[in-house]
């Protein structure tokens, strides 16, 4: 199997345009979001991941040229959940699959090598799945009631985090699911653990796509990940 460059990124950004619209809306948002991470923390430190999937394709396609336009002028890596046709078409950095979408060796026959490919787990067989399959990383949740989609099944905890870390091996995983600034570094005690088995950041939703101030909430968050 092809030997990749891992992702740097520690802070995975998920888009909730429902929840943004309330606080001066999505690009907006990403924009105040993606300027504070270009002050307060290294190149790389932050992805973002396009997840509307109630989105038809023209109007999702728009939106994702808008974001990749933002994300290239902050040297972010955007992501589209599931819609490989829309990653292609924007020349987005790569996907995010989803549990019920395509395999990971398929997607990256249609993206190619250098392509990032994420998926979403939630045991940690299906961690060990997606590194076996040469995914790049997991996100694994809900690790704690999540404070905007529907959970994916009860919250996990630490223990699974865990063992999801161990059983990816090599393979990045990143703690979802109700993720706030205390609650990363409630998470530092995960973060204790061999620097092989441990995760390699958080994805949030709603803690800075459900607020008024994304800027400084991605500041803290970065902040707060950097003492890991």
């Amino acid at each position: 199997m092809e030997t990749r460059s891992k992702p740097r990124f520690s802070l995975y950004l998920i888009t909730d345009r429902k929840l943004a619209e309330a606080h001066g809306g999505l690009l907006a948002q990403v924009e105040a979001a993606l300027s504070a991470a270009s002050t307060c923390a290294p190149p790389g430190a932050v992805a973002l991941q396009l997840r509307e999937k109630d989105l038809d394709a023209r109007p999702l396609h728009e939106l994702a040229r808008a974001l990749n336009e933002r994300c290239l002028r902050f040297s972010v890596p955007l992501l589209i959940n599931d819609r490989l046709d829309v990653a292609i078409a924007v020349g987005a950095a790569g996907v995010h699959l989803p549990t019920n979408s395509f395999n990971v060796l398929d997607a990256r026959q249609l993206l190619g090598p250098s392509a990032l490919i994420g998926v979403s787990t939630h045991k940690p067989s299906e961690a060990a799945a997606a590194a076996h399959a040469g995914a790049d990383f997991a996100v694994f949740g809900p690790i704690f009631d999540p404070l905007s989609k529907s959970a994916y099944g009860p919250a996990h905890g630490g223990a699974p985090l865990r063992a999801a870390c161990a059983a990816a091996d090599t393979m990045p995983v990143y703690a979802l699911g109700g993720i706030t600034v205390e609650r990363v570094r409630e998470l530092r005690a995960v973060s204790s653990v061999s620097e092989a088995h441990r995760p390699a950041g958080v994805g949030v939703i709603g803690a800075v796509f459900g607020i008024d101030d994304s800027h400084t909430t991605t500041r803290a968050l970065l902040h707060a990940l950097a003492e890991w």
